[in-house]
């Protein structure tokens, strides 16, 4: 599934410059969109090879997932690193449940990160909850997060926020 979320992107990326798709990527979209239209998926995601596990997360959180976690770990290492899985856990929280309360109902609203956040703890949270992937998480599921197997399952490659 990642490697068609690249391709997609990678068509978008092309379209928007106005280059041609190559002709991997050309044939590629060609067989998924032949293989909607002549109704051999039952979606578009489907034909794109986006059809997660039956009632699964959708592809779109997934990958928000992966870039928040691996953002919330970043952060964790950056800023606590001196302090246990827990207690990390209860800082990351406390932040993020402050910054929801205060920062967030107004940076929402924003499509860059304010300049005055360059630097400091706002940036990481700005970015986390920029992701896409719910926040913030409980102090429970940070720890399996930060420390736990969810910290495994979490490292693949994930795109970059700047600009989410």
């Amino acid at each position: 599934m990642l490697s068609a979320i690249q391709n997609l992107r990678e068509v978008a990326l092309l379209c928007h410059e106005g280059r041609p798709l190559g002709d991997q990527l050309a044939s590629w979209l060609a067989e998924c969109l032949d293989a909607f239209l002549s109704h051999q998926t039952g979606t578009i995601d489907e034909a794109l090879g986006l059809r997660g596990a039956r009632g699964g997360v959708p592809w779109w959180r997934e990958e928000a997932i992966r870039v928040r976690d691996r953002l919330l770990r970043e952060f964790a290492g950056r800023y606590f690193a001196g302090l246990a899985v827990s207690a990390r856990a209860r800082r990351i929280r406390l932040l993020a449940m402050r910054y929801a309360a205060t920062a967030w109902r107004f940076d929402r609203e924003r499509s860059a990160m304010p300049a005055c956040y360059e630097g400091t703890q706002n940036a990481w949270l700005w970015r986390l909850f920029r992701a896409g992937a719910p926040m913030p998480v409980s102090e429970r599921h940070l720890r399996t997060i930060l420390g736990g197997a969810g910290a495994a399952a979490s490292r693949a490659p994930a795109p970059s926020t700047a600009g989410a």
